[in-house]
C-alpha cells in the first residue's frame, strides 16, 4: 500500500480490520406487544386466577375463556382493529362470551388496568434500548482494542488540548454510555412492578391474588402503595426514562460534533467511508452544486435523530407539572414508546457511523507534531525530575509555545539552544535563581514526543498499553454481563407469559 496517499490506506485499512460484528444485520425487533396484547394477557390472567381462588364460578371460566380467546385472535388477524383501552376491549368480549364475562372484572379498574399495560410496555422498551446500548458500546469498544495505540488530538475549549490514544478516548465515551446502562437496569426494577390489582386507588373488597397476577405477566414483584400505582409512579416513571433518554442523546450527540470538527479541515485525521451516493441511506453524499464535497449524510441524520430523541425526552416532564396526582397526562404508552424508540434508533445511527469511521494515524500524527498540545509535559517532566515548581515549568513552556507560534515553528523543529535562552529568562521571571535548562537535546526532543507521551502514562486510567489492556478487558465483561442481564429479563417475561398461555389454553378448551 504504499503507493496509496495516508488517508486512502486509511480508509482501506479500516475496511479490513472491522470486526466481524460490524457486517452483522440488525437485530430482530421483538415482537408487538401492545395495549391490546396486554390487555388480552390481563383478561386471561383474570379468567384464569379468579376461577382457581372461587372468585368466578368454575363451570362459567371455560365459556368466558373461549369468547376471551376469539378477541385475542381475531384481533390478531391483518388489519384487525386492536382496541387500546378497557371499556373498547369489553364490548368485544360481551359480544364473544356475553354479559357474564364482565365478571371477571371484580376489583378490577381501567386505572389499575391501563397502569399494568402501559408498565409492561415501557419495560419492552426499556430492553430494545438496553439492548441497542449495548450493541453501540460493544462496537464501540471494539474499536477501541483496533485504536489501542493510535495516537491523535484530544480537544478541549475546542482547541488541541493533548496527544492521546484514539482507543482510550473511546473507552472514555464507552463509560459514559455504561452509565446510561446502569440507569437502564435502576429504571427497570422500578418500571417491573405490576399494578394490577389496586383497582382506582385504595385496592379492593375482592381478595385478589396479586402475586400471582405479577407472575403471569413477568413481573418481578408488585408496587406496594394502591395510590402509588397508577396515581404517582404511572406518571412519574416516564420522567425518568426521558432522564435516560436525554443522556444517551446527549452522549450521540457530543460524540458526532466531535467528528463533525474534523470535516471543517481541509485534511482532517478522520472521515467516514464515502458510499451511498444519496442522502437517505449512505454514509456519505456529493453535493448538488459542488464536486468536491462529501456531504456526511450519516452524522447529520444521526445528530437530528439525537436531537429528536431530546425533544421527546423533556415531553413527560411538561405534561407532568402542575397537574393534581392521577391526571392522565403524563402516562400515554405510545407517546412514552415514541420518547424511548428515539434513543433507540439515534444508537443505532451511533453504531452504523463507528462501523464507518476511517482513522488516519499518519495524519493524526502530523497534526499533533504540527501544534504544541506536548507543552504540558515540559512542565510534568521539570518537576517530576528536577522538582523545579510547576507553575515556573509552565511559565518555561508557554514562553516556548509563544516564540515558536510567532515563528511559525513546530515541536519538532524547535531550536534547542532557544529553548535553553527561554529558560534562563523564564527562572529569572518565576523569582528562581538564574540556571541553565536541566534537560539535554536529546531529552527535550524526546518529551515533546506525542507517542512517548502516552506511553510513559502512569496514572491509573491512562491510555498506556497495560492500563489500556485492563480498561478494554473490564468494559468486555461489563458489555458481556449487561447481554446476560437483558436475556435474563426477557426470559423471566416470556416464562410468565408461556405459564399463562398453556394454564388458560387448558381452561378454554375445557369449555363445551
Amino acid at each position: 500500500m504504499s503507493g496509496l496517499k495516508p488517508l486512502a490506506a486509511a480508509l482501506l485499512l479500516t475496511a479490513i480490520s472491522l470486526p466481524a460484528h460490524a457486517q452483522q444485520t440488525a437485530p430482530p425487533k421483538e415482537p408487538v406487544r401492545d395495549e391490546f396484547f396486554w390487555l388480552g394477557e390481563i383478561n386471561k390472567a383474570s379468567t384464569v386466577i379468579n376461577s382457581e381462588q372461587g372468585l368466578l364460578d368454575r363451570s362459567l371460566a371455560p365459556k368466558l375463556a373461549k369468547g376471551i380467546a376469539k378477541v385475542i385472535e381475531a384481533g390478531g388477524q391483518p388489519g384487525a382493529k386492536r382496541p387500546s383501552t378497557v371499556i373498547t376491549f369489553e364490548p368485544l368480549m360481551i359480544k364473544e362470551a356475553g354479559v357474564e364475562v364482565t365478571l371477571i372484572h371484580a376489583g378490577r379498574s381501567s386505572q389499575d388496568m391501563h397502569a399494568t399495560y402501559r408498565a409492561a410496555i415501557m419495560r419492552d422498551r426499556l430492553l430494545l434500548l438496553a439492548d441497542q446500548l449495548n450493541r453501540a458500546t460493544r462496537t464501540m469498544v471494539d474499536l477501541a482494542a483496533t485504536h489501542r495505540d493510535t495516537v491523535v488530538p484530544n480537544y478541549t475549549n475546542g482547541v488541541a488540548a493533548q496527544p492521546n490514544s484514539y482507543g482510550h478516548y473511546l473507552l472514555g465515551l464507552a463509560a459514559g454510555l455504561d452509565r446510561d446502562a446502569q440507569r437502564i437496569r435502576e429504571t427497570y426494577a422500578r418500571v417491573d412492578l405490576s399494578p394490577m390489582g389496586t383497582t382506582v386507588l385504595n385496592g379492593t373488597s375482592w381478595p385478589l391474588d396479586r402475586q400471582r397476577m405479577a407472575d403471569y405477566l413477568g413481573f418481578a414483584g408488585l408496587v406496594e402503595n394502591a395510590y402509588d400505582a397508577s396515581q404517582i409512579a404511572a406518571a412519574d416513571l416516564p420522567v425518568e426514562v426521558g432522564g435516560i433518554v436525554t443522556g444517551i442523546a446527549l452522549h450521540v450527540g457530543g460524540f458526532i460534533e466531535d467528528v463533525m470538527t474534523q470535516y471543517a479541515q481541509a485534511r482532517p485525521w478522520i472521515l467516514l467511508r464515502e458510499g451511498g451516493g444519496t442522502t437517505g441511506g449512505g454514509n456519505t453524499y456529493v453535493s448538488s452544486a459542488m464536486p468536491q464535497k462529501r456531504n456526511p449524510g450519516l452524522l447529520n441524520g444521526t445528530r437530528e435523530d439525537a436531537s429528536t430523541a431530546l425533544s421527546l425526552a423533556v415531553g413527560p416532564v411538561f405534561k407532568a407539572h402542575n397537574i393534581p396526582p392521577g391526571m392522565p397526562d403524563a402516562k400515554g404508552a405510545k407517546a412514552n414508546s415514541a420518547m424511548t424508540d428515539s434513543a433507540t434508533k439515534a444508537l443505532q445511527g451511533l453504531d452504523r457511523i463507528l462501523k464507518a469511521l476511517a482513522i488516519d494515524p499518519e495524519r493524526a500524527l502530523e497534526e499533533l507534531n504540527s501544534d504544541w498540545t506536548a507543552s504540558q509535559e515540559l512542565a510534568d517532566v521539570l518537576m517530576r525530575k528536577y522538582k523545579l515548581p510547576f507553575r515556573a515549568g509552565h511559565h518555561f513552556a508557554s514562553e516556548v509555545v509563544d516564540y515558536a507560534k510567532l515563528n511559525n515553528i513546530k515541536p519538532t523543529e524547535f531550536p534547542y539552544a532557544q529553548a535553553q535562552a527561554i529558560y534562563r529568562k523564564a527562572a529569572t521571571e518565576m523569582g528562581l535563581a538564574a540556571a541553565e535548562l536541566p534537560m539535554s537535546e536529546a531529552e527535550f526532543r524526546a518529551t515533546l514526543d506525542p507517542v512517548a507521551i502516552i506511553r510513559n502514562r502512569a496514572t491509573s486510567g491512562g491510555p498506556q498499553p497495560a492500563e489500556m489492556d485492563r480498561m478494554l478487558a473490564e468494559a468486555k465483561q461489563r458489555i458481556d454481563r449487561q447481554d446476560t442481564w437483558i436475556k435474563d429479563r426477557r426470559a423471566k417475561i416470556a416464562a410468565g407469559l408461556a405459564k399463562l398461555d398453556a394454564d388458560f389454553g387448558t381452561l378454554a378448551k375445557s369449555a363445551n
